[in-house]
């Protein structure tokens, strides 16, 4: 897929003092990257010398090596892609720890070290100066100083050293608000019991607090070990998640990542927008398209085909913990707020019903509330099937809630011949008569019990507008609002893996029955009509996220679903969720409260606002 930019960190076994062996030790890694398609690689600390060299780099013998190993580099370097490395630059009497930016056979900026650690076995102001030393510049007619902005194309990427991230005042802080989508970092940081999971988190919370992605390349192999170890950790995230991690090895790791997405989350979900930009001097280099090995695919990039739903058990447990928990709190202090005697559900047994039905049980366990606080009511119509009114009885009994069957059957018939509709035609007013007297009664039995009707509507069916307009679209809190449908399956069976057997079994065969709408007689399939859901909620999320175009969530469909849906099938789910998002905003602009439990969410009052007649084409 287009728009991708692929990155390497890279760990060659150094020598000591050795630049020349160096050189050839880093040729080596950096073709191993160009080979696998990597646009920028990024090298550790002073990885030209090596970090360790002490007073050595005050020789004028080192010196010499070096600029004849970066010599060399220029020559040998791959003749595409962009490579960074860190050695030490003399100007006049000053020495800086320095990372070059080397296309194309030049170099296209020095950026030095901004803050140097001269505590415990750190020393760097012994040999070196400071960026702020920096005088002018310049170096030999090169871009030097810690300013520089790198431009490839649509990427911007900025470079700070080590001891950088972990100052106060972090350079790329700078860089971010001047719009660097990637921050690449060259270090040399020791090893020590615990120092890997604080580093690790500090570049995945860097990543996240400048919604970028971040490349960070340790020393490793080779560096002296006299008092201490290098490891050679190196650590790719974006936007706080970690995308690569390789720890005591040589090699190379690598990244995919799309600055288009970086601007997209830091436009919707961030301030930056509200940033001033920061006086940088942008530096041009060659776009991916002009100067690196074909183009990243997105198979590094971490895409989930399943978005919503961590792949880890144990992850996924955990998220659907968390928002049960966001679903309680949030019915909690709507039931303090109004003072409600019951919580009044439409009880179906199918899925939205039975996670509404299991937040209103931990709700009343919150509350020290008994489980007859629930008012759980069945409403059998035309299309009701015995597994599922059967599923709907059991999961009552063993919550412990009341329980009433009310058929709607009769009370529809004669709503029928009030407007002179014929039951024989079943149509969308057969199917949506059935919908709305099945909320008009939950209405009134909330009334009648002083309680409140919670809503069982989910996140995808807001999405497609798939419910009736003052029917099953309305409640007076809709606990379900910001959870899409393959994530409330994921819930239920969360809960029933805690649960007692009886329990236990009766989610898991509500899990196991196909969704359907029970409005017609006879089998009625909702993804037979809509289309997957697995799909819709794919297509959801990477255009709430990241702003996607059509062609891009067919692209992105077909790179991480085509194994499992044919073309012809993402192409017309694809169109009924276009069609079918835009046309149905009427239905989001007046959706009842609900909480907010991830970062992609519809409530017109907050994440998304729409006007209900937009001429807009997805």
């Amino acid at each position: 897929m287009n728009g991708f930019i692929r990155v390497a960190t890279v760990t060659p076994r150094v020598r000591v003092a050795a630049p020349l062996h160096n050189a050839e030790a880093l040729l080596s890694v950096f073709r191993k990257a160009a080979e696998q398609g990597a646009h920028i690689t990024v090298a550790p600390e002073l990885c030209l010398t090596g970090y360790t060299c002490g007073d050595l780099f005050g020789s004028a013998s080192l010196e010499a090596q070096t600029a004849e190993a970066l010599r060399r580099l220029l020559r040998e370097l791959p003749s595409k892609g962009i490579f960074v490395v860190g050695l030490p630059v003399r100007r006049d009497d000053q020495l800086f720890n320095c990372a070059a930016v080397l296309q194309n056979g030049a170099v296209l900026g020095y950026v030095p070290k901004a803050h140097l650690p001269s505590y415990r076995e750190f020393y760097e102001k012994r040999h070196f100066v400071p960026a702020a030393a920096a005088v002018d510049g310049l170096h030999e007619g090169i871009p030097f100083g810690g300013d520089l902005l790198f431009e490839a194309g649509g990427l911007r990427f900025g470079i700070e050293l080590c001891e950088d991230l972990w100052a106060v005042d972090a350079p790329s802080q700078r860089l971010a608000a001047g719009r660097a989508h990637l921050i690449l970092n060259l270090s040399a940081s020791t090893e020590a019991v615990g120092k890997a999971d604080y580093r690790r988190d500090l570049v995945r919370m860097q990543s996240a607090r400048l919604a970028c992605a971040y490349a960070y390349a340790s020393a490793g192999a080779g560096e002296s070990t006299t008092d201490v170890v290098y490891g050679g950790h190196r650590l790719m995230a974006v936007n706080g998640r970690l995308m690569a991690e390789s720890r005591w090895e040589e090699g190379v790791s690598l990244m995919d990542f799309r600055p288009a997405w970086v601007d997209a989350v830091r436009q919707r979900e961030t301030g930056f927008p509200d940033l001033p930009r920061p006086s940088l001097r942008h530096i041009r280099c060659l776009s991916p398209e002009e100067g690196a090995y074909g183009h990243a695919d997105g198979s590094l990039a971490g895409l989930d085909a399943r978005p919503f739903v961590p792949k880890d058990a144990a992850q996924r447990s955990a998220r659907c913990r968390e928002i049960l928990r966001i679903q309680s709190e949030g019915l909690a202090q709507r039931i303090r707020h109004t003072g409600a005697k019951r919580m009044v559900i439409g009880l179906s047994g199918g899925l939205d019903s039975t996670l509404a039905l299991l937040v209103c049980h931990r709700t009343c366990q919150a509350l020290g509330l008994p489980p007859e606080t629930i008012l759980a009511v069945t409403m059998p119509g035309f299309g009701t099937s015995g597994r599922t009114n059967g599923n709907a009885r059991t999961l009552a009994r063993e919550i412990g809630a009341e329980l009433r069957e009310i058929p709607i059957g009769p009370g529809v018939e004669q709503h029928f011949r009030d407007i002179g509709h014929d039951p024989a035609v079943r149509d969308v007013t057969y199917e949506n008569a059935q919908a709305r007297a099945r909320t008009y009664l939950l209405m009134d039995l909330a009334n009648q019990t002083q309680g409140l009707l919670v809503g069982t509507g989910d996140l995808s069916e807001i999405a497609l507008g798939w419910s009736t307009y003052n029917g099953d679209h309305m409640s007076m809190y809709a606990v379900n609002c910001g959870v899409p449908k393959t994530l409330v399956r994921s819930c239920v069976e969360a809960v029933a893996d805690e649960s007692a057997p009886a329990l236990a079994d009766v989610l898991r065969d509500i899990c196991a029955t196909p969704v359907s709408p029970e409005l017609l007689p006879g089998e009625q399939h909702t993804e037979a009509i809509v289309g997957s859901y697995e799909l819709h909620d794919f297509f959801l999320y990477y255009f709430m996220k990241y702003g996607c175009s059509r062609a891009e969530l067919a692209e992105l469909a077909a790179l991480l679903l085509g194994k499992d849906y044919v073309a012809s099938t993402i192409a017309s789910t694809l169109e009924i969720f276009c069609r079918r998002f835009v046309q149905q905003q009427f239905k989001r602009s007046a959706i009842p409260d609900g909480p907010k439990v991830g970062t992609v969410a519809l409530s017109p009052r907050g994440d998304w606002r729409m006007p209900s007649d937009a001429s807009f084409v997805l």
